[in-house]
């Protein structure tokens, strides 16, 4: 009996022991973990997400220019990884600054608040600007130019949730030629987000929101002259006449640059800059997105992003491709250059991470903040229903129609972004019912010439649409920071110049943009099936094992994944 017990003793003696020291091991495995290590499900997790944004789009460059893609660029994409071949915006208006905010946050305006580049705030009453951020100051300049932050943007964004997922150890870095291109995928928690500052300094800058003073590499890359470096003759990568896939280079539907009589190839941008802004020449040619995947390796290097197992996030932008469509136009000589060379880039930029962050170590997705339309003058010149809106005409109209209906035009506080936006405080202080001016506008604006729809306010927070372009309208429709009157063009009619292109509506040619996946955890493949933006971030947040942004809309699109 005493031996017995003497046993147990020991035996309970023994177990507690071992107790012990598996404590001692699973605390030091959980600091060892803390330290850089993964457990592993993380492990099949990629040491770096590449976001990239090329703006304005057409998904119908991946297929008209293919024939001029090298092997490395686009087309790696679509043979190693997934094409999603009917990926949308699934609503209205289509701009570069919601578009950025939906890509990452997984939602649409309506929630994450981002209503266009622009808009009219109803509080403060004035125009505002989607980055905008006048409690920060510039770091990098002196110009008032790095005075932004994400903070008009309500949700998170998927990078947000990883930065939280991994306790803030894997890094966010926003880069674009522009400032909400940057900004607004970087989210609220981002380590650094760095925009081009052209005219006459040609650097790149932040914010205080992020830092007080720009990285020693940042400074270093400022300083290097790389952006000088491009100040030379822009001309075809292949010679001109097999750019079969676009219109002649002269023609009437494109605006070049100030300086040259004609816009056509080549052009001397060491010659033009002075009367083109300086370094902000740049931004409008390839030269933009090149100098854009420069700064980008050394981001990576400096940063030293992808060179642990925490995920890390690089959200790229490659604005180039706007301005040059805005410029010249969807059908021109220079938009198929731009993406001869952007596909270039791309093939630069992948070899990189290939061998700085290591093939297999990644995941790219690749889609675009907008489409655009053809030039509604070609359109014309093709006999297409095409045109331009005259504002000024039915302003005076529409002014009439008020002083003769109410007495008064002040019933209008602003009129932007095609809403209209009704000044509630005097139309209550005359005793009119809100609900009943807004009914009485939207049945006289639906008589004026290419005027295709109009909504109210009150139909737009009271109906449920599912399908047309009132649901896109709603998917876009902020109840707090939305007009009171939505307006809808007739399809390939603009406000804008009779020369290049430009975007904002719900039709196919600025909803249509593409979607690739590839990298670590995408499978080989493609799909007819209907995508569309908010989808993009739930995917990235599965694939991570990561919380979904936390206004998200979207579904994670499983069969993208291995």
């Amino acid at each position: 009996m005493i031996k017995q017990s003497l046993f147990l003793i020991f035996t309970f003696a023994f177990m507690m022991s071992c107790q012990s020291q598996k404590k001692v091991a699973v605390s030091e495995t959980e600091d060892f973990t803390s330290k850089g290590q993964t457990n592993s499900y993380d492990q099949d997790a990629p040491k770096l997400v590449v976001g990239i944004v090329v703006d304005q789009m057409r998904y119908d460059y991946l297929t008209r220019f293919y024939a001029k893609y090298g092997d490395g660029g686009f087309k790696r994409m679509i043979n190693e990884g997934f094409n999603c071949k009917n990926n949308h915006f699934n609503y209205v208006p289509t701009y570069t600054g919601p578009g950025h905010a939906s890509v990452y946050t997984g939602t649409t305006p309506k929630y994450h608040g981002i209503i266009g580049n622009n808009w009219y705030d109803k509080e403060i009453q004035t125009m505002v600007y989607c980055a905008q951020d006048d409690n920060v100051l510039s770091v990098g300049t002196t110009d008032d130019a790095g005075k932004m932050s994400p903070n008009r943007m309500k949700t998170t964004t998927f990078s947000d949730e990883n930065r939280l997922f991994t306790q803030m150890q894997g890094k966010t870095i926003g880069i674009s030629l522009k400032d909400r291109g940057a900004i607004l995928p970087a989210g609220h928690t981002a380590n650094a987000a760095y925009w081009f500052h052209g005219r006459d300094e040609g650097v790149w800058i932040s914010s205080t929101f992020y830092m007080n003073e720009l990285p020693t590499w940042v400074s270093n890359f400022n300083t290097s002259k790389a952006a000088e470096s491009y100040f030379k003759t822009w001309d075809t990568y292949y010679d001109i006449s097999t750019y079969t896939e676009s219109g002649p280079d002269e023609n009437a539907f494109e605006g070049g640059f100030k300086g040259k009589e004609k816009a056509t190839f080549p052009y001397d941008l060491a010659a033009l800059k002075d009367e083109n802004r300086g370094f902000d020449i740049l931004k409008a040619t390839p030269y933009g997105n090149s100098l854009t995947v420069d700064f980008a390796m050394e981001a990576i290097k400096g940063e030293a992003l992808g060179q642990d197992a925490i995920t890390d996030v690089l959200a790229v932008s490659f604005s180039a491709t706007d301005y040059v469509g805005h410029n010249f136009g969807v059908s021109s000589k220079e938009i198929e250059d731009t993406y001869i060379r952007l596909d270039k880039d791309l093939e630069r930029f992948f070899q990189f991470l290939d061998t700085q962050v290591g093939t297999g170590n990644y995941t790219v997705f690749l889609t675009a903040d907008h489409g655009a339309v053809e030039v509604p003058a070609f359109l014309q010149s093709m006999k297409i229903p095409s045109g331009y809106l005259n504002n000024t005409e039915t302003r005076t109209r529409f002014t009439d129609y008020l002083n003769a209906k109410f007495k008064s035009s002040d019933l209008i506080e602003n009129i932007s972004n095609d809403q209209i936006f009704l000044n509630r405080t005097y139309i209550d202080s005359i005793g009119l019912n809100i609900n009943m001016v807004q009914e009485s506008i939207v049945n006289e604006l639906i008589t004026y010439t290419h005027v295709e729809k109009v909504f109210s306010a009150h139909t737009m927070t009271t109906s449920n649409f599912t399908n047309g372009i009132e649901s896109l309208l709603q998917n876009g429709y902020n109840q707090k920071r939305s007009g009171d009157i939505i307006l809808v063009a007739d399809p390939a009619y603009i406000s804008y110049g009779k020369t290049g292109s430009t975007h904002g509506s719900g039709l196919n040619y600025d909803t249509h943009v593409p979607l690739l996946f590839f990298g670590k955890g995408i499978t080989h493949g493609e799909t007819y099936q209907k995508t569309v933006i908010p989808d993009i971030a739930p995917t990235i947040s599965a694939l991570l094992g990561i919380s979904f942004p936390n206004a998200a809309t979207g579904q994670p699109l499983g069969y993208v994944m291995d």
